[in-house]
């Protein structure tokens, strides 16, 4: 009688669990709350926010002008002009309003 040598159950098991956990954490790496795909989102979102906030630091840096050129230390007399009528929507006698 002649046998076969067949693999041991122990080995496949090992191989298939290590195929497992490899497969697993490639999947992990990649996919994951910390993978590739997450950091290329993060990234993105952080090129939004820094655009998003130059935009904002503009914004108030044109307030902090107008705010200080109407200040009691600095007042711009057209500036005042221009808000109040803006404000109360009066004409000047000399002026023509185009429509």
């Amino acid at each position: 009688m002649t046998r076969t040598k067949r693999a041991p159950v122990g080995t496949l098991v090992f191989f298939a669990i290590s195929f497992a956990l490899g497969i697993y954490f490639t999947f992990a790496a990649v996919q994951g709350d910390y993978g590739l795909f997450r950091r290329a989102e993060i990234e993105a979102e952080a090129r939004v926010m820094t655009e998003q906030l130059a935009r904002v630091q503009a914004d108030v840096a044109q307030m902090e002008n107008l705010t200080q050129r109407l200040s009691d230390a600095y007042l711009d007399l057209d500036l005042l002009d221009e808000q109040a009528r803006s404000i109360l929507g009066m004409l000047r006698s000399d002026e023509i309003v185009i429509r």
